[in-house]
């Protein structure tokens, strides 16, 4: 044996002892209970027991709950749906108004895929899969936004729209972010615009940056709560635990939204707990 057939043979030999070190991608799992599922580097993870959410529990979105609902029923129908983006203040709801499609839609076999903003230049990979299976997907992209020199956002813009690898029927996209158009804005975007004939020409990174978010069919807004909703949602939960609202736990959940700076769902079931925790 030549110098050169032992060096192959050591290396086949070390490719073998490296890929039984390495694991491969992980199929889907598809036994009967599973729809829940996030997305890691080696493939999908079941979520067996994943965050059940009611949505009549969402108080004071019925518009955002009546347009998303519809639009994930024609997505399982095979009708025209939209990708959705679902943006605006924390913690008023976005990524509760998702949670609730699976709970609704898991008996009609909706199954969900979370995937991290860290992942989304796998986003080919991760329909590609999906569309293999057959069932029917939402891909779940929480608290999204880029910053200007991350390039990422250009996959998920391919996927969206532009790319010759089409969007497959079984497979919809749901995203959540506190930005608008999912990237930062500055004031240098707007002096770089430009009047021509008496109109406003966008400059070359406004029109960039709003690219993006223009592929997402349906647009929900998510505003911070009034003072009277956020109560109504601190007295839901505060019932739900069992206990009465009072004047002092009203009162107390009100200082409670003021030392955080905003009143929203996540607030007023934050103070629920503490509420809790003090009887």
């Amino acid at each position: 044996m030549s110098e050169l057939d032992k060096l192959f043979k050591r290396l086949d030999l070390l490719l073998d002892r490296v890929q039984t070190l390495i694991p491969g991608p992980t199929e889907i799992d598809t036994a009967p209970g599973y729809s829940a599922y996030r997305w890691l580097p080696q493939g999908l993870e079941v979520i067996a027991q994943f965050d059940r959410v009611d949505q009549t529990e969402l108080l004071h979105l019925e518009r955002q709950k009546n347009l998303l609902y519809r639009n994930t029923a024609q997505f399982l129908d095979g009708k025209v749906a939209n990708n959705a983006l679902l943006w605006g203040a924390r913690g008023t709801g976005k990524s509760s108004l998702i949670k609730a499609q699976l709970s609704e839609f898991e008996n009609r076999g909706l199954c969900i895929v979370e995937v991290p903003k860290s992942a989304t230049n796998q986003l080919f990979e991760i329909i590609r899969r999906l569309a293999d299976d057959g069932r029917q997907f939402i891909i779940y992209l929480d608290d999204l936004s880029f910053e200007a020199n991350d390039d990422s956002y250009k996959a998920l813009k391919a996927c969206l729209e532009g790319s010759l690898q089409p969007q497959p029927g079984n497979v919809i996209i749901y995203a959540t972010s506190n930005r608008r158009h999912l990237m930062p804005e500055s004031m240098q975007d707007n002096l770089d615009s430009s009047m021509v004939d008496g109109q406003l020409h966008p400059s070359d990174a406004i029109e960039e940056k709003i690219s993006l978010s223009d592929r997402f069919g349906l647009w929900l807004s998510f505003h911070p709560f009034t003072q009277d909703q956020y109560l109504a949602v601190v007295e839901q939960a505060v019932r739900a635990r069992g206990m009465k609202m009072c004047d002092a736990a009203r009162t107390e959940s009100i200082r409670f939204a003021t030392q955080r700076g905003s009143r929203s769902g996540r607030i007023a079931v934050q103070f629920a707990s503490y509420w809790e925790s003090l009887q």
